[in-house]
């Protein structure tokens, strides 16, 4: 597949996380994802009423994320969480898992939490944030074997705060283990069309950045971001 085959826009969950955006900053990634059709805009739960309010009347959907960017809160707080952040419009979820609880083999707990906030997001689509950077291989296959058991929407390698993003490798032991009908997000230091290109050709099916609009332009980003 060449890069002017791909519909980039498409793939394009346009995102914002840090914790000095500002509203003009969050203002600006919804008109640019409103210009260029991205898929979604991805922001910190506290403005998903005002990129809702923003993207009312477009094809473009609001995406939040849970228990981010350390994924080691209670159940609880995720699912409180999670079901307010689809109140207040919130169209996707993505939520982190408890990579601790990994590490000390608490299997159980993890596919727990997972659970519990797929339930509670109902028919909201639910993507999972591994955080592929601190994982073994096997973890990886573990965490997607638990997400398809449990049938949520997407498994997602990163949140992009940790010690490293997306990566070939990792997208393309998601999507072998998660076989050909779930979602993968590549998250992270996609920040260009040939970094995208190259994700997608491994597995994935939705991108998270910050760069959107230079990946749909071809050009070059001087971001640092997501």
């Amino acid at each position: 597949m060449t890069s002017k085959s791909i519909d980039f826009a498409h793939y394009i969950d346009h995102t914002l996380l840090s914790m000095n955006a500002t509203e003009d900053q969050i203002i600006k990634i919804c008109q640019e994802a409103r210009d260029n059709n991205f898929y979604a805009v991805c922001v910190n739960s506290g403005y998903v009423p005002l990129v809702t309010e923003k993207l009312k009347g477009s094809n473009v959907k609001v995406c939040s994320v849970i228990g981010f960017p350390l994924g080691a809160g209670l159940t609880s707080s995720k699912v409180f969480e999670a079901k307010a952040a689809i109140d207040a419009g919130a169209q996707e979820i993505d939520m982190v898992i408890n990579v601790g609880w990994l590490k000390s083999k608490k299997t159980d707990a993890v596919k727990q939490d997972i659970a519990a906030v797929y339930h509670a997001c109902g028919t909201v689509p639910l993507k999972v944030i591994l955080e592929t950077c601190l994982l073994t291989e096997d973890e990886i296959i573990q965490v997607c074997q638990m997400c398809r058991e449990i049938n949520v929407a997407f498994v997602k390698t990163s949140t992009g705060f940790s010690t490293g993003g997306a990566t070939v490798e990792a997208v393309s032991l998601m999507r072998e283990t998660v076989g050909p009908n779930m979602g993968v997000k590549a998250s992270g230091g996609v920040r260009d069309q040939a970094t995208a290109k190259v994700m997608i050709d491994a597995g994935a099916t939705r991108i998270g950045t910050s760069s959107g609009v230079s990946i749909v332009s071809g050009t070059k980003t001087t971001s640092n971001g997501y």
